[in-house]
């Protein structure tokens, strides 16, 4: 059994509306990346009919190191489906839906027009609502970028998961620089849109590489940000190199805003999607707001808070009862 640190321990039982969300989700036939990618956060989410849909099948044609996504041979596209994720929103009363995909590379659009499509129908069936898409690099292509963003989502998002130097090990179908062009031309393209990406940490980076990742994002056009603690779905993925203390992502949290980014969430158990709604109400109270930076959290974050030892597996005494991923990128 693997042991994590007590920080990593918490309760998976779903309560009354979470179990609600999931018979609501089986019935319209949907998928979320809550389940698949086996997120830490299911019960909390589903119980606050906060959820993540994932579009274009179960099966991803990419196989990176950290995610519990299945990969393989994909599943034809389901035409209905957008109308599906319209009605689900609809059913929940939801007032932000975030959309993700699995990669569909074999694709002649790999999956940017579907991404239109359920961004449209869920507009027509929930006027008001505002849309998240955490989308695939799509191999940068200027054309897939231009068919998502003409359909102005309030939020897109494309993870950049982890530090340049980490990349290939961890993500080998993709690219680091790719996934910061990804990112430059959709704030580019921006009419609306914040732009959003997210880190996963305890992979071996060092507080330095994660500094500079800060930065690239922020030249990319990045203005949100989430950071989280890397959790190994199974032996055969990407080994866990440290456990991120809950202090350590506090004082990265400080960083970022010292930064510049407009907002922020870091913790142990954030993930792309967590809470996700937090950052359109931010933004739609002030373009510009975020947190008064702590003058004592930054100087922290500067020096020996972002390099505390490693505190592997080994290290740790206390178990949980559950494993997760990074979450589907």
């Amino acid at each position: 059994m693997r042991r994590y640190p007590d920080w990593l321990k918490q309760s998976f039982s779903p309560d009354g509306t979470a179990r609600m969300v999931r018979g609501l989700v089986e019935d319209l036939r949907l998928v979320t990346v809550c389940e698949s990618a086996l997120c830490p956060n299911l019960r909390e989410c589903w119980s606050q009919r906060q959820l993540t849909f994932m579009i274009l099948g179960e099966r991803c044609t990419r196989s990176c190191r950290f995610c519990a996504v299945p990969h393989g041979k994909p599943q034809p596209v389901e035409a209905d489906e957008p109308q599906r994720v319209a009605e689900a929103v609809n059913r929940l009363g939801l007032k932000h839906v975030v959309i993700t995909s699995v990669a569909r590379d074999e694709l002649a659009d790999e999956g940017a027009g579907h991404f239109a499509a359920v961004i449209q129908a869920v507009r027509e069936r929930n006027p008001g609502v505002t849309v998240e898409v955490l989308v695939p690099d799509f191999h940068a292509r200027p054309a897939l970028i231009d068919c998502v963003m003409g359909a102005q989502p309030e939020v897109f998002a494309h993870n950049l998961e982890t530090v340049e130097r980490l990349s290939p090990a961890v993500r080998p179908q993709a690219r680091y620089r790719r996934s910061l062009e990804v990112l430059r031309m959709a704030a580019d393209r921006a009419q609306r849109s914040l732009i959003k990406s997210s880190l996963m940490l305890g992979l071996g980076e060092t507080g330095d590489e994660l500094l500079q990742a800060f930065d690239e994002l922020l030249h990319a056009g990045c203005t949100h940000l989430t950071l989280g603690q890397y959790l190994r779905p199974t032996e055969s993925h990407a080994p866990i190199a440290e456990y991120v203390s809950p202090e350590r992502f506090a004082a990265y949290e400080q960083r970022a805003y010292a930064s510049g980014f407009r907002w922020v969430k870091a913790g142990p158990f954030v993930r792309s999607s967590y809470h996700a709604i937090d950052a359109m109400e931010t933004m739609l109270a002030s373009p510009d707001a975020r947190p008064p930076v702590q003058a004592g959290r930054v100087v922290a974050a500067a020096s020996a808070g972002l390099h505390e030892p490693h505190n592997t597996e080994s290290h740790v005494t206390h178990s949980t009862d559950h494993q997760a991923c990074g979450g589907c990128r």
